[in-house]
């Protein structure tokens, strides 16, 4: 397990700082995490959360909120339809209803449970329109980025043994052949 530690961790430290040098994020952007720490320990998902593997992402990810000042925004798992882990005071910014929820490993999963925990007032809502966004382990956080959501292609493809995929969303592009976009 320790060797998978330091694989984890030097992974989502490649991702974070391919984030940091992206113009992918802006100040204030929402930026969703789905993770399946399962998934990352090579096992599947749901089976086998890990709050040692939550711990390293979520650190990593909190170096890039702080640098590009963006939100954080975790899903939780199917058990609890997907729901996400945020800052009530983004919540309260954005005027979203909260649920009454609080996320475990065993409903919710560990990368949200953890998150809710380590976040200074955490609070959960049903649906949010993230701005950008990495899936860790297949996990379908698609459902809640913006329209329009452009894949990136990250170099670095793995969390551990999850597959990862990211996007950041874009406006539509309306208004035909005539229309100017810049």
């Amino acid at each position: 397990m320790e060797e998978l530690l330091k694989q984890v961790k030097v992974d989502i430290d490649h991702i974070v700082a391919e984030w940091l040098e992206s113009n992918d994020v802006n100040e204030n952007d929402l930026f969703v995490i789905g993770c399946s720490t399962s998934e990352v320990a090579g096992k599947h998902i749901g089976t086998s959360g890990s709050e040692e593997i939550a711990a390293i992402i979520f650190e990593a990810l909190q170096r890039l909120s702080n640098e590009r000042n963006i939100h954080l925004v975790f899903q939780c798992c199917e058990h609890l339809n997907r729901a996400l882990v945020l800052e009530n005071s983004v919540r309260e910014q954005l005027k979203l209803d909260a649920v009454s929820v609080i996320p475990i490993p065993t409903a919710g999963g560990s990368m949200a449970s953890y998150a809710y925990r380590h976040f200074n007032q955490p609070t959960v809502v049903e649906e949010i329109a993230a701005h950008a966004g990495i899936d860790i382990g297949d996990t379908m956080i698609g459902m809640h980025l913006k329209k329009v959501a452009v894949p990136i292609r990250m170099k670095q493809k793995k969390v551990g043994n999850a597959h990862v995929t990211a996007a950041r969303t874009r406006p539509k592009l309306i208004g035909g052949v005539r229309a100017q976009y810049e």
